[in-house]
């Protein structure tokens, strides 16, 4: 059974940075692309960002310059660091695999205060 489990979320004051990590567990397959996601209540989810297994990534206009997504093949974990956080960035977080079907985590709330 695939897992994905982030962590990483928080209370951060505007200009300051997070990190987060999503593990992944119980898959069987080879992963193509990961992502990051977020979602205020009210609103759609939205894409953050995604790196693919040859590494290319790519941003939305909203973190670009900001976020980083990276990744690591040896523990089976997706980095997303983000740095200069705004208000607007409040949101939760969820990790997003892309395989023979569509995973996702459980979510972890990142807050920033102005």
């Amino acid at each position: 059974q695939v897992r994905l489990v982030e962590s990483g979320g928080g209370l951060v004051q505007t200009g300051g940075s997070l990190r987060l990590s999503c593990v992944a567990s119980g898959y069987k397959f080879s992963i193509n692309t990961m992502g990051w996601f977020r979602q205020v209540p009210g609103k759609q989810r939205e894409l953050v960002a995604l790196i693919t297994r040859g590494g290319s990534t790519n941003y939305s206009n909203s973190v670009k310059g900001r976020f980083t997504i990276s990744g690591d093949n040896a523990v089976n974990t997706v980095y997303l660091q983000m740095n200069s956080l705004k208000p607007e960035d409040t949101a939760v977080y969820y990790c997003r695999m892309y395989g023979p079907s569509d995973y996702w985590g459980q979510g972890t709330q990142v807050t920033v205060s102005s």
